[in-house]
């Protein structure tokens, strides 16, 4: 019997495999080489084709490990084990490093477009992301205790990451802001930062009014605006900086150094005319 992991990953590699030879054909495979993997005729374009060839490959290949392992089934572990049951295992917990991650890919993208800063901010973005999310991974399997776990996690990483979080976030503010100020106009730019210390006037009011706001509610509205800058920032890096004018200092440049009060008094003879 399959397993729902093998026919979700099989299906996947199906698809792509597909895909890939179709891709062949319209690009210029002829013969069998889109079917034969190159062996009997042209492929088409190889760039193209290779990626989508590796990946129905890859994707037949856990298909096949999953139904070998019957998708980590416990009671078939507990009868390959020779054992009676099998002790469950707490639960992973919910991450957002996957919706940080997808931003780090955009910006990826973006930098591929731009320039190599953005898509090296991108690549940083993606490690950051890797080493994050292993060592929420690994906490969640340190102990049998959630809350142990996630101490345990914080003892690690709060050191690093509460200061590593503030320069980050200082600077990416501070560069996808300098983008919005040059892409505006001059009465834009004075508008956008009357409206932004206005919000971060009143964001600071509600965090320290005596009525203790909800944390929830004032995180919500940080990330909201954080966001908006970096969304605004990166669109704006996209659309270029405004024409600025040169200024002009008169029709002739050349102004002679009489009209500008100065005397020549290299030459000989008197400067009165004697």
């Amino acid at each position: 019997m399959f397993t729902t992991g093998f026919k979700f990953f099989f299906g996947i590699g199906v698809a792509l495999s597909t895909a890939a030879v179709l891709y062949g054909y319209t690009t210029g495979g002829n013969h069998v080489g889109p079917l034969s993997l190159g062996w009997k005729g042209g492929v088409g374009e190889h760039l193209g084709y290779g990626l989508l060839v590796a990946l129905g490959l890859s994707a037949i290949g856990i298909a096949l490990t999953l139904i070998s392992y019957r998708d980590a089934d416990p009671a078939d572990q507990a009868r390959f084990r020779g054992v009676d049951d099998i002790a469950p295992t707490a639960p992973v917990t919910g991450s957002h490093w996957p919706i940080v991650g997808a931003f780090g890919v955009g910006t990826m993208a973006v930098g591929l477009v731009l320039n190599t800063a953005v898509f090296i901010t991108g690549v940083v973005i993606c490690a950051a992301v890797a080493f994050e999310w292993m060592m929420d991974a690994w906490a969640d399997r340190a102990t049998g205790d959630p809350q142990a776990n996630r101490a345990l996690r914080n003892r690690i990483m709060a050191p690093l990451e509460i200061p590593a979080a503030g320069t980050a976030a200082v600077a990416l503010g501070v560069l996808a802001l300098s983008r919005i100020l040059l892409n505006v106009s001059k009465l834009g730019a004075v508008v956008v930062a009357g409206l932004l210390a206005v919000a971060i006037l009143g964001v600071a009011i509600l965090a320290t009014s005596g009525r203790r706001p909800n944390r929830n509610i004032v995180a919500g509205l940080v990330l909201s605006l954080g966001v908006g800058i970096l969304g605004f920032g990166v669109w704006a890096t996209v659309d270029g900086e405004r024409d600025f004018e040169e200024h002009e200092y008169g029709e002739d440049e050349g102004q002679s150094e009489e009209s500008l009060g100065v005397v020549d008094t290299s030459t000989d003879g008197d400067i009165y005319g004697e």
